[in-house]
């Protein structure tokens, strides 16, 4: 979260004025992460999330955004609900850019999940698949593996300003996606961005996911994968394949996986090291003149595609704990 798009009071009031939440009581901006401005909204019934949409969020993906998120709420699974205007609209528009207001979901992200933290971040995201499934919209995964090479045609630049001889390892990498990059996996509605602060616990138990806004339809171990190397590796950069066999084990307690999308995660996590590796690439660079916002390091994820290069079986254990 961000906030790139301040916001007046006589502003909030306005766009209040549509709904039966009551009065605006704080709108206090949250400063974390890159891609939209994002507001803690308290008003006279409760708590809620203010999101104005920016950067690559396009216009057009938003109905398939916030229906989503409607059908998951209607089918249980927990997660931050759009509130409808009294119109029946979720989206809005504040500052001539695209707006919501969902629910506050409580719980609290971990910064250093555990093993525990790992099984439970598993077994919801089998939860969300599930629960996804028969979602009538489709999304394509504009960044997804057939994006990678175009986009880095724009950042080979930049690459090797990150580091010396970078651009062609990652050139390398692109031609090593592209030869083993699976097919014919089950597919589906993935989060793409299920990554530890997006996900809610209450102690150590899943309490919900929020910040569906890189959704989109893809294969559903490829979201594994995004989510394995966002939870299993430690601050020294080493892979924690006790953490990875927790994770894998909580999905597959609500929904197994076949033997061809267990024998896909190293190739799968390995392109997820590169999607990450790319966007942070390109988002690191200067920011508006006021933003609250702290752009995430590339070279993080460029030490992960670095794992998975040296060590493509890392992913090949046995079933988990």
């Amino acid at each position: 979260m961000a906030v790139y798009t301040d916001i007046t009071d006589e502003e909030l009031e306005t766009l209040l004025a549509d709904f039966d939440i009551g009065a605006p009581l704080s709108l206090k901006g949250v400063a974390e992460g890159v891609e939209n401005s994002n507001f803690l909204l308290e008003t006279e019934t409760g708590r809620f999330f203010l999101t104005i949409y920016e950067k690559r969020v396009r216009a057009d993906d938003l109905p398939y955004f916030l229906d989503l998120l409607t059908w998951l709420a209607g089918r249980g699974f927990p997660g931050a609900a759009p509130v409808a205007d009294r119109q029946g609209r979720t989206l809005k528009v504040v500052r001539g850019k695209p707006a919501a207001i969902v629910t506050f979901l409580s719980g609290l992200s971990v910064r250093r999940p555990n093993a525990a933290h790992c099984r439970e971040a598993g077994a919801g995201l089998a939860w969300l698949h599930l629960a996804a499934d028969g979602f009538a919209l489709t999304r394509e995964n504009t960044l997804g593996q057939a994006a990678w090479r175009p986009l880095f045609a724009s950042l080979e630049a930049a690459a090797e300003a990150l580091k010396p001889g970078l651009a062609a390892t990652i050139l390398a990498d692109l031609d090593a996606l592209d030869a083993a990059w699976p097919s014919g996996l089950p597919e589906g509605v993935i989060h793409a961005d299920f990554f530890p602060d997006n996900v809610f616990f209450r102690g150590e138990a899943f309490a919900g996911a929020i910040d569906f806004y890189f959704a989109c339809n893809d294969l559903l171990a490829y979201d594994i994968a995004v989510a394995l190397n966002a939870w299993c590796f430690e601050a020294d950069g080493s892979f924690n394949v006790t953490s990875a066999r927790a994770l894998v084990a909580g999905y597959e307690s609500r929904r197994p996986l076949s033997p061809a999308e267990r024998a896909a995660l190293p190739i799968l996590a390995r392109g997820a090291a590169m999607r990450f590796f790319l966007t942070r690439l390109a988002d690191w660079g200067p920011v508006p003149e006021g933003a609250l916002v702290r752009p995430k390091s590339p070279l993080e994820y460029e030490r992960k595609l670095a794992v998975h290069r040296e060590s493509a079986d890392l992913l090949l254990f046995g079933r988990g704990a």
